[in-house]
């Protein structure tokens, strides 16, 4: 088992990195202005599927494959950092559309694996299990179990602040309303989208 005071330092580092308003929380809020807190928590539950993902590639030691292939995690770095773009053109190519009657359905369907998606090509999940998690874990102990504990920890994290997110989100899609304002926020998420995007690649190019 994890050590109570590192499980501590632990819980409070992935607090701090889940409150900050990063990729993946702006991602959950923004699909619960436009589409409802059904597609807000249809979002989080993908991004949670692919944070499990990272997870278990932890478990098979990612932190070794990093270092032996770092051409193949740039890559996928860059590639995330492309999805994001394209979800921020996408939100402003949208931007102002009135709903159909079936779109809250769609819009959960899209949101799930968008969250997938987001979660395994951000850049900071990768950082995430590489750089922070091992000082967590005790290397003379099984990794695995200690690993499960952290994980489930984590998510439990990520869940409470993604509500918290989905929460101001609704206060916001009321303004969602009015299409003009409908219109200035999709353009606004989608060029916070590129940006964040363009400085990754930027970050990514400098390395």
């Amino acid at each position: 088992m994890v050590d109570p005071e590192r499980l501590a330092a632990f819980a409070l580092m992935t607090a701090a990195t889940s409150v900050v308003p990063g990729v993946s929380m702006l991602f959950v809020m923004s699909q619960t202005m436009r589409w409802g807190r059904r597609s807000g928590y249809a979002a989080l539950t993908g991004m949670q599927v692919g944070y499990i993902g990272w997870w278990l590639l932890a478990a098979f030691g990612l932190g070794t494959l990093a270092k032996m292939f770092p051409q193949a995690f740039q890559a996928l770095a860059i590639g995330g950092a492309l999805y994001l773009a394209w979800l921020g053109a996408q939100a402003m190519r949208h931007s102002g559309e009135t709903a159909s009657a079936d779109a809250p359905a769609k819009g959960s369907l899209h949101a799930f694996r968008d969250g997938v998606l987001v979660a395994l090509g951000n850049p900071k999940s990768l950082i995430y299990i590489v750089a922070l998690l091992p000082p967590f874990v005790d290397a003379r102990l099984p990794v695995v179990p200690q690993l499960t504990l952290l994980a489930a920890v984590s998510l439990v994290i990520d869940v409470a602040v993604g509500a918290a997110y989905i929460g101001a989100g609704r206060k916001l899609s009321a303004a969602m309303s009015d299409p003009a304002t409908r219109r200035k926020l999709d353009i606004g998420i989608g060029l916070l989208f590129i940006a964040i995007a363009i400085g990754i690649l930027t970050d990514l190019a400098m390395r």
